[in-house]
């Protein structure tokens, strides 16, 4: 019976910690037939077993609850926030109860009555959210003792690594296939075994985020105010013990983002944002770290705020007014200081964030704020998996190895290959692989290790979840299933690593932190934090992203980013003043180029290759500068040209470039659908080549499309003939004869070079068809 009750116990408890979430979620939305009936499944099974097991207390709260529930399902009660605020009381006394006999303590029945009354129908509400009678001990074991977990992934561990030296040994050796062939089973083996172990000790995250959204519903009526809760990547795995250690710390974080973050909807209103707030909770693993991340939508952290109350506490004032804007943040972790100004029942003593980074911090993790004053804030919480097999990129960089997260690359490729091209915009580079730009990152440089030369280099392309990016190494050396576990605490504060394995081959080797690695190159990607999707608020929309260059004349201009194809170094021989134009030969064809300034004595040109989808011109410059966002407040040029506005720019007058002007001046108008409405005309019996030779070039630099010889189906527009032409035109064109006598001709030919005359004809002809 002992084993029954505790098989009992651990069912219950485990149901118990998401079916509060499913509650809410139900109540939110009463027409959700399937969590109905996965809750009144809960309440019917606890009864069924308490029958059997003699629990008559727990028997006669599921009983009601199950009563009420089926009164909902067939239609004869409506799930308002009276009953449901009932049914959780009754799954919370049903929670007590269960860990009361679990501890083998006494719990008094007291209120059990009053309970089962409010699950009437027009009873009055019940009050929600009370803490638990008995407290609940952090769960250690899975059937199994943790110690020998432990050591059962310490056994696997060492029998990977085994595994991989033992194929290294034969991979460069005659082998016999039989023993290749077994190689392969115990390879299998070990896989599917660790894949066995390594889950006996890991769990679904979804057991730290099962009990959110009761308590966001019942913290947010406490203070007055509405949050919606979104949870991400429940079915992330973290080790059991970490998910116990992260408990605590991800309430202070939630409870404090409620009460300290999102507004009252009074507040909210005046700022222009909808009255419900939004909270949103996330997990996603990178490389040997689990990153939890919770994100709102409120005002974000005041730093000036901090700077006063950690000033008011007795600080250096000179030196916090000199801390960076990211240190001033920091300020919330210290014990004592608070950024609310009133006490509450949630926060405001200024205890909470000091413990949650203690926490943290113990257990080899980190947390990172990212604040957007007036939209939100954003906390990252990052720890180690503690122990994890993993498969691995081993590269080559500054001539150390290092291992990269598989699942964290898309594809390498060789530098030298044609698919790919690298470009210098300022003083970064970018790397464009099959018409992608991603920005080009240098692991050797980045790590100051060394430098990297390009030409025999393999760039990884890595995503890091909120965008991608090409890293520079100097080789791909294997590809191994590697153990990790943290490094020392000296080495994970870089915010390079995440880890530290030891392969076959005995030499140590560090695992990097891919988003690491892109934060500390400065790269920002495009992320719109905290914001609704379909929320439209004030000054929420981005600029339109632009390269700012120095001009040719001196003057610092900007073209939008999505104009811009390339930017190359050319030969100024390469450009020439022909047919009343500065044009560019490059890649075998020849480009409008436009030009505001000098280029005599420049012996190199950098030239931005502009493009509309179907048109090319190319745009000489002095220098590229930077990429920016530029602001909506723009002034507008008064007349059309080459400039459209100016903006600041860090202070700075900016000219943007009118790409319409520039296109519409600049670029031959010839693109395949224009083409085919210009009229047509047909050159007849040009035996010598005169007419091709002379005539076609000027009608085509006319605008008209040119013909030398009929085809079959064709119907042209103009027929131009000589005088001596005996061929048989076509009936339904008209006709343009020219002669080789001057002035007009008594049949009404013209003077074969009387060019305004030929013009003027072929266009009445023209007209006329």
């Amino acid at each position: 019976m002992d084993d029954l009750l505790q098989e009992f116990i651990a069912e219950t408890r485990e149901t118990l910690e998401a079916l509060s979430g499913e509650i809410v979620a139900w109540e939110a939305n009463p027409a959700d037939r399937a969590r109905l009936d996965a809750i009144f499944r809960f309440v019917h099974t606890v009864k069924g077993s308490c029958g059997f097991l003699d629990l008559p207390r727990l028997a006669r709260l599921s009983h009601a609850a199950e009563d009420v529930l089926a009164a909902v399902r067939e239609g004869k009660r409506t799930p308002d926030r009276g009953l449901v605020n009932a049914v959780l009381a009754v799954v919370d006394r049903v929670g007590e109860i269960v860990e009361a006999i679990d501890a083998g303590s006494a719990l008094d029945d007291t209120g059990e009555d009053l309970l089962i009354a409010a699950l009437a129908e027009g009873s009055d509400e019940v009050a929600t959210g009370a803490s638990s009678a008995v407290q609940r001990a952090p769960t250690r074991s899975v059937r199994l003792n943790v110690d020998l977990l432990d050591r059962m992934m310490s056994g696997m561990s060492d029998m990977v690594l085994a595994r991989n030296e033992l194929s290294r040994r034969l991979r460069g050796a005659e082998v016999d296939p039989t023993i290749e062939a077994a190689l392969e089973r115990m390879s299998a083996t070990v896989a599917d075994l660790r894949d066995t172990v390594t889950r006996t000790r890991m769990q679904k995250i979804d057991a730290l985020f099962s009990a959110l959204p009761r308590m966001v519903r019942d913290t947010a009526a406490g203070l007055g105010k509405s949050v919606t809760l979104h949870v991400e990547g429940a079915e992330v795995e973290l080790d059991r013990e970490m998910i116990e250690v992260l408990r605590d710390p991800l309430v202070h974080i939630v409870r404090n983002s409620i009460d300290h973050g999102i507004e009252d909807p009074t507040a909210r209103r005046a700022a222009g944002k909808r009255e419900n707030g939004r909270l949103t909770v996330s997990a996603r693993q990178s490389g040997n770290q689990i990153i939890v991340e919770v994100a709102d939508d409120g005002r974000g952290i005041d730093s000036e705020r901090l700077v006063r109350k950690a000033i008011e506490a007795g600080r250096d004032e000179r030196m916090l007014r000199s801390l960076s804007e990211r240190q001033k943040l920091q300020l919330v972790f210290e014990p004592g200081l608070s950024s609310k100004d009133e006490v509450t029942e949630i926060s405001g003593r200024g205890v909470g964030m000091d413990v949650v980074r203690a926490a943290i911090e113990q257990i080899g993790g980190r947390v990172e704020l990212d604040s957007a004053p007036g939209r939100g804030l954003r906390i990252q919480i990052h720890v180690p998996l503690t122990l994890s097999i993993i498969p691995t990129i081993v590269v080559a960089a500054g001539g150390q190895r290092f291992a990269v997260p598989r699942q964290a690359i898309e594809e390498i490729v060789s530098e030298r290959s044609e698919a790919i091209r690298i470009d210098h915009l300022g003083m970064a580079e970018i790397a464009t692989v099959r018409e992608r730009r991603l920005p080009l990152v240098t692991l050797a440089s980045q790590l100051e290790i060394g430098t990297t030369s390009s030409g025999d280099t393999m760039l990884a392309i890595v995503n890091v979840g909120e965008g991608s990016y090409a890293l520079r190494v100097e080789d791909v050396l294997d590809n191994e299933e590697l153990v990790i576990k943290p490094a020392a605490p000296a080495v994970m504060a870089t915010g390079l690593y995440a880890g530290q394995t030891l392969p076959d081959s005995g030499s140590p080797m560090l695992l990097l932190d891919c988003a690491g690695i892109a934060r500390d190159a400065g790269l920002n990607f495009v992320r719109e934090a905290i914001v609704d999707e379909d929320e439209d608020q004030a000054g929420g929309e981005s600029g339109i992203t632009a390269l700012v260059f120095g001009d040719l004349d001196g003057v610092r201009r900007a073209v939008p980013l999505a104009l811009l194809d390339r930017i190359e170094q050319v030969e100024a021989d390469a450009i020439r003043f022909a047919a009343g134009r500065l044009r560019l030969t490059i890649d075998g064809r020849i480009v409008p180029l436009v030009a505001r300034g000098d280029l005599n004595g420049r012996g190199v040109c950098s030239i931005l290759r502009l493009k509309d989808g179907s048109t090319e011109i190319a745009y000489a410059i002095a220098e590229a500068a930077d990429i920016v966002t530029l602001p909506h407040d723009v002034i507008h040029a008064e007349t059309p040209g080459a400039v459209a506005a100016v903006v600041l720019v860090d202070d700075e007058p900016v000219e943007l470039v009118d790409a319409h002007w520039l296109f519409a001046t600049h670029a031959h108008g010839d693109a395949d659908s224009a083409a085919e409405q210009r009229p047509l005309c047909l050159l007849s019996c040009d035996e010598a080549g005169w007419m091709r030779n002379f005539v076609q070039p000027m009608l085509e630099g006319a605008g008209y499309r040119v013909a030398d010889r009929p085809e079959p189906g064709m119907l042209p527009d103009v027929v131009l003939t000589l005088d001596d032409d005996p061929a048989t035109l076509p009936d339904a064109a008209p006709l343009v004869r020219l002669s080789s006598r001057r002035g007009p001709g008594e049949d009404g030919s013209i003077y074969r070079y009387d060019r305004v005359s030929l013009l003027q004809a072929v266009a009445g002809a023209a007209r006329r068809k």
